[in-house]
């Protein structure tokens, strides 16, 4: 076959038949063939590269399991796919500046956007690059229209505060992620709802929001653990936090489960897998790899048809029953 039908039969050009395509894909994985990155992309004038940039503000994110499993899932996407994946660390004033500036140079073919806020303007901001994007996430007063992938967080949310009540817990401490960040609002909106259909009355006192640590779980339980009239309840906004919580329990003479019930939003991480019979935790889950591959689908698709609608993806979470929820103590 001529290097023309073998570069097409390889890049998905529709001018192949299936068969041919076979054949070439066939041989290419025999003799362990990868195209050369940079023929590709002198060939097709794209640099074959995605972008996510993280700003200073958020420098955890390069640590926090939650953002390196959804990298994983990504990643290894684009890797099938020839791309490259292109991580930066940028001032929080910066940002904007670095999305101009990688588009001016064509130094990625596409970028993913994470944590959005409820009033996100990078989103009105990337439109105007016409660079192709996704969201991980969304934003609710956003009126753009703009590629996503979330967990339906609200309902989740709902569900978590609901299993609660119906074990015979009135009195319920939420703590969230940082406070105006989209998924955050959602959370509490679920929570609220809850509360709202069963007719209790939300106390603000019994609502936290920080950087979503272990630390900072600790911190917070301790500081709804020492009101005086303290919730019976807690969900967490992550498992990491929930660990937190744990820790706060046992410094209060406190078991988990029997004094004090537990509901967190698991991420299904790969190193704080929660796979016992019975799990520690009740917990909302959803997998954030299997988030990042969808992201990076979908933003591969965009690349590929830059004149497709913008699409939006939502996951649902699964309810697991674990040993962390009981009917409140007798006090």
């Amino acid at each position: 076959m001529s290097q023309t039908t073998v570069s097409r039969a390889i890049n998905g050009f529709p001018e192949v038949s299936e068969k041919t395509r076979q054949v070439v894909l066939e041989a290419a994985a025999k003799h362990n063939y990868k195209p050369n990155t940079r023929a590709r992309r002198l060939a097709t004038g794209k640099s074959m590269t995605i972008g996510h940039l993280v700003s200073v503000s958020k420098e955890y994110e390069l640590v926090n399991p939650i953002f390196a499993d959804f990298i994983a899932g990504a990643s290894a996407r684009y890797a099938q796919s020839g791309y490259d994946l292109l991580l930066s660390l940028v001032p929080d004033e910066d940002e904007f500046t670095s999305y101009q500036e990688l588009a001016a140079r064509s130094a990625v073919d596409g970028v993913v956007v994470h944590a959005p806020r409820v009033n996100e303007q990078r989103i009105a901001q990337l439109n105007s690059l016409n660079l192709p994007f996704v969201v991980h996430g969304r934003s609710s007063n956003t009126q753009e229209k703009y590629n996503w992938v979330d967990v339906n967080n609200e309902r989740s949310f709902f569900r978590a505060t609901q299993l609660l009540i119906e074990l015979g817990h009135t009195s319920i401490g939420l703590i969230n992620g940082v406070a105006g960040v989209d998924f955050a609002v959602r959370r509490t909106q679920g929570y609220l709802r809850a509360l709202k259909e069963h007719n209790i009355k939300p106390a603000d006192a019994y609502v936290t929001h920080s950087e979503m640590t272990e630390p900072n779980g600790y911190k917070n339980a301790l500081a709804l653990l020492d009101l005086p009239n303290p919730p019976t309840a807690l969900i967490a906004s992550s498992i990491i936090m929930a660990n937190g919580i744990r820790r706060a329990l046992d410094d209060r003479n406190l078991k988990l489960g029997r004094d004090v019930s537990v509901i967190t939003h698991d991420d299904d991480l790969s190193y704080f897998r929660d796979a016992a019979a019975v799990p520690v935790y009740t917990a909302t889950r959803s997998s954030v790899r299997e988030a990042g591959r969808l992201s990076a689908d979908l933003l591969l698709k965009t690349i590929a048809n830059p004149g497709r609608d913008p699409e939006g993806i939502l996951l649902d979470a699964e309810l697991i029953l674990g040993s962390s929820t009981k009917p409140p103590p007798t006090r």
